[in-house]
């Protein structure tokens, strides 16, 4: 995707992890970005996961996508979110140990979108979390996990007005108990033709507009 692009193996519970890093000299820390529905044709190279790496790498992190188990090089089997939550703990890591203290944000498109709602309900109390991006939230087809509040401030969830995989009312009645915002694209479908552009500007406004926890 960049010039600085490496080609990784990583190792998870199901056997090795395909996964591409995008990075930038003096990172301020690892975007981890998941993809959308295995089954459904989804892969890390998925134009909104791209789009999503740019916006991070643009901001100065080094992005982190990967294929869940069973796609492209990854080993393993679809495993229904419980197998692919695992994938990314483990990318997560490895990529940026809890030991080194590194800052973490957390990204995904559709089902890897509820992936990563889960995975941020198992990174939080490390600390380290800095952002997460939730973009067409697959909250009609998996089950999305409840943010912690102390992180509503630090998430940017995007849908498009018009989404025919995931009725926006899905993704409104997951976020209303929560009093999440959510921020909805005019006529957006699910994959965003023809508004990538504007996804990416939307998840710059958010990164650079939410200084770093202390």
């Amino acid at each position: 995707m960049n010039s600085r692009s490496e080609r990784l193996l990583l190792s998870g519970a199901a056997g090795a992890i395909e996964a591409v890093r995008d990075g930038v000299e003096a990172p301020r820390g690892v975007a981890i970005i998941a993809h959308p529905h295995p089954l459904f044709g989804g892969t890390m190279d998925n134009k909104v996961v791209q789009t999503l790496a740019r916006a991070f790498v643009q901001c100065g992190w080094t992005a982190l996508r990967f294929n869940f188990r069973g796609v492209g090089a990854s080993a393993g089997l679809h495993d229904a979110g419980r197998g692919e939550l695992q994938d990314l703990l483990a990318v997560a890591e490895q990529v940026a140990p809890h030991s080194a203290g590194q800052r973490i944000a957390l990204a995904g498109f559709s089902f890897g979108a509820s992936v990563a709602s889960h995975a941020l309900a198992a990174l939080w109390p490390q600390g380290r979390v800095e952002h997460l991006v939730l973009v067409g939230l697959a909250a009609s087809r998996c089950a999305a996990a409840p943010l912690p509040p102390e992180a509503h401030l630090r998430t940017l969830v995007v849908h498009g007005e018009h989404d025919d995989t995931v009725p926006l009312s899905a993704v409104l009645d997951w976020a209303r108990p929560q009093v999440l915002p959510v921020t909805v694209i005019p006529a957006g479908g699910h994959f965003f033709h023809g508004q990538l552009p504007l996804l990416k500007s939307l998840v710059l406004r958010h990164l650079r507009s939410v200084a770093a926890p202390p």
